[in-house]
């Protein structure tokens, strides 16, 4: 079994997994409204509905990412991710808004809240197993660099710390009688579920837009300064595309000019490779070459070039700003 598959289907069973004690722990949450009436624990519950149709849509999205590249989609299924991760955001932030709605009904119209201490156990058991549960998707997303699983995860912990603020919440009116603290516990976490749903969008609308990540560009400089060799003249124009776990690289190398096409292949190939070692095999990396011109001589590494027409000044030091920028040479002039 190939790697990408064994991902992919690792993939699917924690999403399958969380499925299923994602509609326990809804019951649960139900269970808890029934005893007590009370509208915080009614927006726990309500988000626990909106984590399950968010699942289904990830699992959706895992499965047909996993898809082989094909003549219509030559760069793979893999910005389906990104679609889930907004459509989850989106459900998010709707239903923070809806809980926000109601929660500012509830201050107008108070009611009692009923069996206070069975309220408490239920919802602190339910939202420690669904902490549980972002802590196991975050890491499954991260191992796979699944942006899906990633945001489920995070999803899931924002349940949690609502959960844990309306326990806060019914303690206090346990032992004080202010009912109204369970209308403004409901507010808070409403705005805090609004602020995770816009957060999950943005990133998603980042992805699908091609919004460069910094931090896998400032890891691919990495790789290549600390494996560089005097054949790489230089390195520019570099672009990063993100495709769900996989990413898509080009850029700019210039190699000696006199080099024939099997030796400007074998310095492109090693670059390539150190970047598909580094990242698991997920890198599709696309390389121009450019053939130096006597104003690189300055900068260049090579040892007695016999085609030298300047002497050497600088080492160049490749940093993500002037690989990524489209100025050939990097030259000291």
């Amino acid at each position: 079994m190939s790697n990408e598959l064994a991902a992919s289907k690792d993939k699917i069973k924690a999403i399958q997994f969380v499925l299923v004690l994602g509609c326990l722990l809804t019951a649960i949450k139900f269970t808890a409204y029934f005893f007590t009436d009370s509208a915080a624990v009614l927006t726990d519950a309500l988000e626990s509905i909106v984590n399950i149709v968010a699942s289904l849509f990830a699992w959706f999205s895992i499965f047909y990412s996993s898809k082989n590249k094909d003549t219509d989609h030559p760069y793979g299924h893999g910005k389906i991710e990104y679609v889930s991760a907004g459509f989850e955001g989106g459900l998010i932030l709707i239903s923070g808004i809806w809980i926000l709605y109601e929660s500012l009904q509830n201050i107008v119209h108070q009611h009692t809240i009923l069996k206070i201490d069975t309220g408490i156990i239920l919802i602190a058991a339910s939202g420690i197993l669904v902490f549980s549960l972002g802590r196991y998707l975050i890491k499954k997303g991260r191992k796979h660099h699944s942006l899906t699983l990633i945001a489920d995860g995070k999803h899931l912990q924002t349940d949690a710390y609502t959960s844990a603020g309306i326990i806060a919440g019914l303690t206090i009116i346990r032992f004080t009688g202010l009912y109204w603290m369970d209308s403004v516990i409901a507010i808070i976490y409403s705005c805090v579920i609004v602020y995770t749903g816009y957060k999950l969008i943005k990133e998603s609308l980042d992805g699908l837009l091609d919004k460069i990540d910094f931090a896998t560009a400032q890891e691919i400089v990495d790789v290549i300064n600390k494996n560089r060799t005097s054949e790489w003249i230089d390195v520019h124009n570099m672009r990063i595309q993100k495709f769900g776990s996989f990413l898509h690289v080009d850029c700019h190398i210039t190699l000696p000019w006199y080099n024939n096409l099997e030796k400007s292949h074998t310095q492109m190939e090693l670059l390539d490779d150190l970047l598909n070692q580094h990242f698991d095999n997920r890198v599709e990396f696309f390389i121009h070459p450019d053939p130096c011109q006597p104003k690189a001589c300055g900068i260049c590494l090579l040892e007695n070039c016999k085609e030298r027409k300047h002497d050497f000044k600088q080492k160049v030091e490749w940093t993500m700003d002037n690989v990524l920028e489209n100025k050939s040479h990097q030259l000291i002039e």
